[in-house]
């Protein structure tokens, strides 16, 4: 699978994997930013050329059939809106049950401009201590690159900023919807 997603990445779309992405067997991948539904195809087929496969959350209402076996195929959890707690705890103990596990997660939430990132993937993060890896989407380049590996440290606050320090120099798909 890594070869033909490998050919549709950078022989049909014209992208590239940057930088090394570390070999860690559980992190939370912060995948920015997040502006169209291409990064969802562009992101997926970039970690695949790498051979490997990261989880995703996608809202619960795409889970009817057959839609359900294609999503979990390829490594999506269902989510229910508005139980973000809960879901922080869930996805903290799952990653205790598992040798492997990689999370991709969209700090921004939504394609549409948002103010304040969603805190859910630095306190899945936290609470399951593991890293985050920080990916940038740039579509200035045609570029999916490893921006660092941060761990979190509890100041949340502090560690934002930061964070979103990496992504200045990402172009978007549509920059309009990108909030720094």
């Amino acid at each position: 699978m890594s070869k033909f997603s490998e050919f549709l990445l950078t022989k049909v779309m014209g992208w590239k994997v940057v930088n090394e992405f570390p070999l860690v067997p559980k992190c939370v991948l912060a995948v920015a930013p997040h502006t169209s539904n291409w990064d969802f195809v562009t992101g997926k087929l970039a970690y695949s050329t790498l051979g490997r496969q990261a989880n995703f959350l996608i809202k619960a209402e795409w889970f009817f059939f057959p839609f359900n076996l294609f999503f979990s195929s390829i490594g999506g959890i269902p989510v229910k809106r508005g139980k973000s707690g809960a879901l922080t705890d869930i996805l903290a103990k799952e990653f205790e049950t598992r040798e492997w596990m990689h999370l991709g997660i969209t700090p921004e939430g939504t394609r549409k401009p948002v103010k304040e990132w969603k805190k859910g993937f630095y306190f899945i993060a936290l609470k399951a201590k593991v890293p985050i890896l920080l990916i940038g989407l740039d579509y200035g380049k045609k570029e999916a690159r490893v921006l660092d590996i941060f761990y979190p440290t509890g100041n949340y606050k502090e560690d934002i900023v930061k964070i979103k320090s990496y992504y200045k120099d990402i172009t978007p798909k549509k920059p309009e919807n990108f909030i720094l």
